[in-house]
C-alpha cells in the first residue's frame, strides 16, 4: 500500500500572530503584577518580569525547532515520551528530589530554576494517546479492548499528580483526555458511567483534604471566613471591581500592594482586569478564542487522524486552562490553583506550552485550510 504524502505549505500566521499578542501582554502583566512585590523581596522590580522574558525566549526556541520537526515524528517516541514523564512524576514525589513550595511538591530543582513534572505529562499524555487512538481506532468502543485500558492509564497519571498534590493540573490532563476519547468515538454511555463514578471520587478527593472543602465553603460564600479560605477570591473580586469599563491605568493596581497574594501567578486576570477593566480583559479573552478557533481549524483539517487528534488534543489542553483559570479569578469555580497560558509567571508552564504550540503549527503546515 503506498502512502499518501501531503505537501508543507507556509504555517498558520493567524496563530503565530496571537501566540506572540498573547506573550507580549503577558510579559507586561507581569512586570505590572510583580513589580512592588519584587522590589520589596529582591529589590529588583524586574526581577520576575526579566525571568519571564527568559523563558519565553526559551519557549520561542522551542516552538520554533519543534514547529520544524513533522508532527508524525512523534508517533514513533509516543510510549519512551510518555515512560519518561512517568519517571519525573514519580521523581518528585521523593523528598530530597521534589521541592515543595505551596503545600505542593511538585517542582524538580534543575540548578537556579526548576521544572513541574505534571506540564510535561499533559503534553506526553496527548501525543501518547493520539498515537494509541488513531492506530486503534476500532478498540475505542470497546469497553474492555479499549476505553477501560485508556482510563487506567488517565487515572494512574491522574493519582500520581494528585499525590503532590495538584488538583487544577489533574483536571486539566483528565479533561483533555477526555475531549480526545471523545473525538475519536467512544460511546455517550461510557462516558455518562464514568460521569457517575466521577462525580462520587471527586466528592471523596475533596472530603479527604481539609483545605479542599475549605475551598468548596469559600467559593459558596467567601465572605464566611474573610482572611483565610475566602481572602484570596475576595480579593481577585476587589481587583476586578473597581476596573470599571477602561480600568485605573496599566500599572496603577492597588491590589498588587500586598493585598491579593502573588498576583503575577495564577490571579494575573485579577490584576489585568483592574488595571485594563473590562474592555482589556474582553480584548484578551477575543485573543484566547482566536487562538481556539485556528487549533481547532488546524486539528480538523489536519490529512491524518493522528494530526487531527494531536491538533485537537493540544488546543484543547490550552484552552481548558484558560478557562478554569478565569473563571476561578472570576468567581465561578472554586480556586484550584492553576496558571493562565502565556500570561501567568512561570518556566515550565510556558516552555511546554509554547513547545506544544510548535506542534500545532507544524501541524498547519500540512493542513488543508484553504
Amino acid at each position: 500500500m503506498s502512502k499518501k504524502k501531503h505537501a508543507q505549505s507556509s504555517p498558520d500566521l493567524s496563530l503565530v500572530i496571537v501566540v506572540f499578542a498573547l506573550l507580549l501582554i503577558g510579559i507586561i502583566m507581569v512586570y505590572s503584577a510583580s513589580a512592588i512585590w519584587a522590589s520589596y523581596k529582591f529589590d529588583d522590580s524586574f526581577y520576575f518580569a526579566k525571568r519571564q522574558l527568559l523563558f519565553a525566549s526559551i519557549g520561542i526556541l522551542a516552538m520554533f525547532v519543534v514547529s520544524r520537526i513533522p508532527y508524525q515524528t512523534w508517533k514513533t517516541y509516543a510510549k519512551p515520551i510518555l515512560i519518561f514523564c512517568f519517571i519525573l512524576l514519580i521523581a518528585v514525589l521523593i523528598p530530597g528530589i521534589g521541592m515543595v513550595r505551596g503545600g505542593a511538591r511538585s517542582w524538580i530543582g534543575v540548578g537556579a530554576f526548576s521544572i513541574q513534572p505534571a506540564e510535561f505529562m499533559k503534553l506526553g499524555l496527548i501525543i501518547f494517546l493520539s498515537t494509541n487512538l488513531a492506530e486503534k481506532q476500532r478498540y475505542i468502543q470497546s469497553l474492555k479492548q479499549g476505553f477501560i485500558p485508556l482510563l487506567l492509564l488517565i487515572f494512574t497519571s491522574f493519582g500520581l499528580i494528585m499525590l503532590q498534590p495538584d488538583l487544577g493540573t489533574g483536571m486539566v490532563v483528565v479533561l483533555t483526555c477526555f475531549v480526545l476519547l471523545f473525538v475519536a468515538g467512544a460511546k455517550i454511555s461510557h462516558f455518562v458511567t464514568l460521569g457517575l463514578l466521577g462525580a462520587v471520587g471527586f466528592a471523596g478527593l475533596i472530603i479527604s483534604a481539609p483545605y479542599r472543602i475549605d475551598r468548596i465553603v469559600a467559593f459558596l460564600n467567601p465572605w464566611e471566613d474573610p482572611l483565610e479560605s475566602g481572602f484570596q477570591i475576595i480579593q481577585s473580586l476587589y481587583a476586578i471591581g473597581p476596573g470599571g469599563l477602561l480600568g485605573m491605568g496599566l500599572g496603577n493596581s492597588l491590589q498588587k500592594f500586598f493585598y491579593l497574594p502573588e498576583p503575577h501567578n495564577d490571579f494575573i486576570f485579577a490584576i489585568l482586569a483592574e488595571e485594563l477593566g473590562f474592555i482589556g480583559g474582553s480584548f484578551l479573552v477575543i485573543l484566547f478564542f482566536l487562538l481556539l478557533w485556528r487549533g481547532v481549524r488546524i486539528g480538523l483539517t489536519a490529512p491524518d487522524k493522528f494530526g487531527m487528534l494531536l491538533g485537537l488534543g493540544i488546543i484543547s489542553m490550552i484552552s481548558l486552562q484558560v478557562i478554569i483559570n478565569i473563571s476561578v479569578v472570576i468567581g465561578l469555580i472554586p480556586v484550584t490553583g492553576i496558571t493562565l497560558p502565556f500570561l501567568s509567571y512561570g518556566g515550565s508552564s510556558l516552555t511546554l506550552t509554547l513547545a506544544s504550540v510548535g506542534i500545532l503549527i507544524n501541524i498547519s503546515r500540512f493542513s488543508q485550510m484553504g
